[in-house]
């Protein structure tokens, strides 16, 4: 059974931060083994991922089967059905809709000293992106990862998704090809991160990962960082209803599922105004946990991680949720945009009962990969700007030299830096001469 808290009760704050303390990472110690694959793959390359992809996904490739051929990819499309198609043709074309409007502008001024400031804005040269593979794979964090990506203007990308035991999902694929993906290789584990960062023989290195992953995949990104950028570490899935009495209990015991199906870890927590309510949405969990095809995942899910929080109203509630920062927030109220004002940390909030957590992992527009772990208190989710990156522009007239150049040689000067303050004062000198 989950947790049943209760602002009222005096062990409350005791019991909630628990809640929130509970550790839900269920990895070995995997970081040194992390570290001797990539000094592998650093060291031999494309003999080292074959090698490696044969241990862990029962698969033998050689450096010309690494990236699927232009024939696989025509192939694997074809097996897709008209219905799959144009479902994933919609999601592509709401998400890359939706990520359009985040393209930022450059900017360019001159302020009252005469000094030309401003920005430019331009993309990462290439990306790559990691996708969890086999049957359980998912074509929508191809979308999502991709497609920001390419909107970004991104000139090259490439995904990595095992294939243990050669299983491929066709609808992967489809994705990728929607989403302007350039290579797709057949490769996972820390092996494919170490290969995207460094490169090898036959694929060739980028300047920023994506993407979710097991243990070895995180531990992997957090390795390369610096030597790559990097989107997030992604943690166990996460989502948070606040409802009140007027919802019906069967429809948010199945968005709570939504999450907990996704991993044993995974944490499905509900917070309600009404403690008979609150009985009744969990009732309907261990009703629909009967028949779920998921349910040995959902159900440890819910029993291990799950959570009912009865409030005294909705303001404590939105208080609640901001310490929680959580992945998905669905507002189940009565006027869920005025408790959207009050909750500052969430990585996707999803308006009113008829706005499932589940439309936003798939055709809602904005993207799915979000912080987890409480992140969303400092983070957000991967959007057009983590593929692109600012540059600063300025550019001074002699006047704007003279007006606040001498501010900046007394400032190197307090700094004891006699080059940065010399560079400055030659050039004031020569101002000066020429003003004679």
């Amino acid at each position: 059974m989950p947790v049943f808290l209760n602002s009222s009760d005096p062990d409350f704050e005791a019991e909630f931060s628990a809640l929130l303390g509970a550790k839900r990472e269920d990895s070995p110690e995997v970081d040194d083994i992390v570290a001797r694959i990539i000094a592998d793959v650093r060291a031999r390359g494309d003999a080292a991922v074959i090698e490696l992809t044969e241990r862990f996904d029962r698969l033998k490739l050689t450096p010309e089967t690494l990236a699927f051929s232009a024939a696989e990819v025509e192939a694997q499309c074809g097996k897709v059905s008209p219905r799959d198609r144009d479902a994933m043709e919609l999601a592509a074309e709401r998400i890359r809709a939706y990520h359009v409007r985040q393209r930022p502008e450059n900017a360019l001024w001159t302020d009252p000293e005469g000094a030309t400031l401003g920005w430019r804005w331009s993309p990462v040269s290439a990306a790559g992106l990691y996708v969890p593979g086999g049957l359980a794979s998912y074509p929508s964090s191809v979308l999502m990862n991709a497609i920001p990506a390419q909107v970004a203007g991104v000139e090259r990308l490439a995904i990595c998704v095992p294939t243990p035991d050669g299983q491929v999902n066709p609808l992967v694929i489809l994705a990728a090809r929607l989403a302007g993906v350039d290579a797709i290789y057949r490769i996972g584990g820390a092996q494919a991160i170490a290969a995207m960062a460094y490169g090898t023989p036959t694929i060739a290195p980028v300047d920023k990962i994506t993407g979710p992953g097991n243990a070895f995949v995180a531990a992997a990104k957090r390795r390369v960082f610096g030597k790559v950028g990097i989107d997030m570490i992604a943690g166990p899935s996460e989502i948070l209803v606040i409802a009140d009495k007027d919802n019906d209990p069967d429809w948010l015991a199945l968005d709570l599922l939504s999450q907990a199906e996704h991993d044993q870890v995974a944490q499905s927590v509900l917070i309600t105004d009404d403690a008979a309510f609150g009985q009744a949405v969990a009732q309907a969990v261990e009703a629909r946990l009967k028949t779920l095809a998921r349910r040995d995942i959902a159900g440890a899910s819910w029993r291990d991680y799950g959570a009912v929080i009865t409030v005294r109203d909705m303001d404590e509630a939105a208080a609640l949720s901001n310490r929680i920062a959580p992945e998905h927030l669905e507002l189940c109220v009565a006027d869920p945009e005025a408790l959207a004002e009050k909750t500052r940390h969430a990585g996707a909030i999803f308006l009113g009962q008829w706005t499932p957590e589940a439309i936003g992992d798939y055709v809602g527009g904005p993207n799915h990969v979000l912080p987890t772990a409480r992140s969303a208190r400092f983070s957000s989710g991967l959007s057009v700007l983590d593929f692109m990156k600012r540059t600063t522009l300025a550019k001074m007239t002699p006047s704007a030299l003279h007006a606040i150049g001498p501010a900046a040689e007394t400032l190197a000067i307090s700094e004891s830096l006699e080059a940065h303050g010399l560079s400055v004062r030659c050039r004031l000198d020569r101002l000066n001469e020429e003003s004679k």
